[in-house]
């Protein structure tokens, strides 16, 4: 049996950038759900730049004592030009999980002006792309704060953008005032409590040209029936970009399963309300990981034995019928046994 100095050069974790030290500037509730939080260098410094869907990490303390990180879309509505490349401040916007871990509640029951948080620079893996059609936005909810970026930077290029904003009701849906004067007649705010349903996604699709391209960026409801929808009319993955921004959550029928590292031959026992990932972390390995929400793909493992249940948005159709990788942050075992090549 290998040690666990071993397994630890099996799996390397990604190197990180130097993290920023930075000052609380202003925080606002902007509704009973969502606080904006601003944040400056103590002397006034220019911050790294960053383009429009970036985001930072934010490194947090939880209920029980760990700390760990949480990335939080950086929201800029200026129509300058450069408004992103020298900035002066971070603004983002945290939505308050009550049934969370514990992150979105440090963020706006123990953050206050004045405070020093320890940030990780800006990181960009929902990027706005150079196009010639229109960049049609969908927003869920919170998800509007790196597509109100992108909406801000379409307006300074002079490109057509369209924006639909969807929430449970006007009173919840953040920067409202602000997009209905950025876009004019380009945005679309549906709201369930005046509709009395939910976003029609059908018709929103009815109304995009060949060249147009969505970006996506909201709960896991509003991704999958885009995607499942998008796939139905043959769109290609080129056009659909998208962002989840809600954590994973236990599903009815989770089980506790065992995996089994092949290389060591460690076992580990998997609980349903905690990911593979997690229980390699809390067993002392050190996997690659960063988004842990099963969009990114850097935390893939090889499956030698057991039947996956996968719910990651990385790999394609034929990928998950082959059954030979999972993506450990998100994906789970349909029965009671996996077997990793780690």
């Amino acid at each position: 049996m290998r040690s666990l100095e071993e397994d630890q050069d099996a799996m390397t974790t990604i190197t990180r950038p130097a993290p920023l030290l930075l000052r609380v500037a202003q925080t606002r509730e902007l509704n009973p759900l969502i606080r904006l939080i601003r944040l400056r260098a103590a002397d006034g410094a220019v911050l790294p730049g960053y383009g429009a869907g970036a985001h930072v990490g934010v490194h947090v303390e939880l209920p029980d004592g760990k700390t760990d990180w949480r990335p939080y879309s950086l929201v800029n509505l200026s129509t300058q030009a450069d408004a992103c490349d020298t900035p002066t401040e971070y603004v983002i916007a945290v939505r308050r999980e009550d049934e969370g871990r514990g992150g979105s509640r440090f963020m706006h029951e123990r953050v206050h002006t004045g405070q020093l948080l320890t940030i990780e620079p800006p990181k960009n893996e929902f990027a706005l792309r150079e196009q010639p059609g229109c960049a049609v936005l969908v927003a869920g909810g919170i998800g509007i704060t790196p597509l109100a970026s992108m909406a801000a930077r379409r307006v300074a290029q002079g490109a057509p953008v369209r924006m639909h904003y969807a929430g449970r009701s006007r009173e919840l849906m953040a920067f409202l005032p602000e997009l209905e004067q950025l876009l004019g007649g380009s945005l679309h705010v549906h709201a369930d409590a005046e509709a009395g349903s939910a976003l029609d996604v059908d018709a929103l699709l009815d109304g995009c040209a060949e060249q147009d391209q969505l970006y996506v960026c909201g709960p896991k409801p509003l991704l999958d029936a885009v995607l499942a929808k998008t796939r139905a009319r043959g769109w290609t993955r080129e056009r659909v970009h998208f962002e989840v921004f809600t954590a994973p959550v236990v599903a009815a029928g989770d089980h506790a399963f065992e995996v089994v590292l092949a290389q060591s031959g460690r076992s580990l026992t998997v609980p349903a309300g905690t990911s593979i990932l997690d229980c390699l972390i809390a067993a002392g390995c050190d996997p690659m990981f960063d988004c842990k929400r099963g969009e990114c793909g850097v935390c893939a493992a090889p499956v030698l034995e057991g039947e996956i249940d996968h719910r990651d948005y990385v790999l394609s159709e034929r990928e998950k019928r082959e059954g030979n990788v999972i993506q450990t942050c998100i994906s789970r075992c349909k029965g009671q046994r996996l077997v990793l090549d780690l």
